[in-house]
């Protein structure tokens, strides 16, 4: 090859590289008009369906009014909570929309936006069970069987408890690991399981759904803050997002959405977020 062709060989390549380097994934949601969402629309009242089975909730609102502010829709992929990040890795949608809690371990393999909301845990029981007091610890679940949802933080939680008991010398908690809350619901009711595990602000529809059966004995184990996800190498899409829920925040919208579908409002931090470990 001659100089002047591997001069021009050279150029061409480098002309590629800095197009696809700015090809990402904004650019391709922009270009289609749509951002393809991965969601488990399990979570009321994060996410849920309604009765005409449409995908409704907190999160949806937030990311309905982030996409309307980018000029573009939503197209939803509806999938189980433990597939999603392997599927957000794996490039099969845009970025997930299913409340993550926010956790060290996993922001090694994703990239959370801004937080929109705060967790703090604790278990449901049947209303006549008792063996559970209304201030609990990871000591009085010692032996006893919790549902949880699969790959979620309070399943990891849970884990964290069974060391401590196993460094007294106590009976661990055996984890009835499932895909949806509505199974650790269910797993509760049959007695299969003596407690679920999970955020209290989801506790709190549950017993809204099913008034007078079951009833929260109380906090138990680290609050965390919750925040959607993308890909570690999607930062155009992330900062775009974030920015748009930073602006909501700024205008009150977010509290407003909060005070709607959680019956709370949380003060979430736009920097620092990710606990060191």
């Amino acid at each position: 090859m001659s100089a002047q062709r591997l001069s021009r060989f050279l150029l061409s390549a480098l002309l590629f590289c800095s197009a696809a380097a700015h090809a990402d994934t904004l650019d391709d949601i922009k270009s289609r008009g749509k951002m393809i969402v991965a969601i488990d629309p399990t979570f009321a009242p994060y996410e849920y369906t309604d009765a005409s089975n449409a995908i409704v909730g907190y999160h949806p609102a937030v990311l309905a009014a982030v996409a309307k502010n980018m000029g573009v829709k939503i197209e939803y992929q509806r999938m189980a909570f433990s597939g999603i990040i392997p599927g957000l890795l794996s490039r099969s949608f845009d970025m997930e929309g299913s409340a993550l809690n926010v956790t060290a371990e996993r922001a090694k393999r994703i990239a959370y936006v801004v937080p929109t909301g705060k967790t703090v845990n604790g278990p449901l029981v049947r209303g006549d069970y008792t063996k559970i007091p209304a201030k609990p610890t990871p000591e009085s679940l010692a032996g006893l069987t919790g549902a949880v949802k699969t790959g979620s933080a309070p399943e990891s939680i849970l884990k964290q408890f069974n060391d401590t008991l196993k460094s007294k010398g106590l009976a661990p908690i055996t984890l009835l690991s499932v895909d949806s809350v509505d199974q650790t619901v269910a797993a509760l009711m049959t007695r299969r399981a003596d407690f679920v595990f999970d955020d209290l602000t989801v506790l709190a529809d549950v017993i809204k759904q099913n008034p007078g059966k079951m009833k929260i004995t109380g906090e138990l184990g680290p609050s965390q803050w919750i925040a959607l996800a993308t890909r570690p190498e999607d930062t155009r899409l992330n900062k775009a997002v974030s920015d748009q829920i930073m602006a909501m925040k700024k205008s009150g919208e977010l509290a407003k959405l909060q005070q709607q579908y959680l019956g709370v409002t949380f003060a979430t931090p736009d920097t620092d977020f990710i606990p060191a470990k």
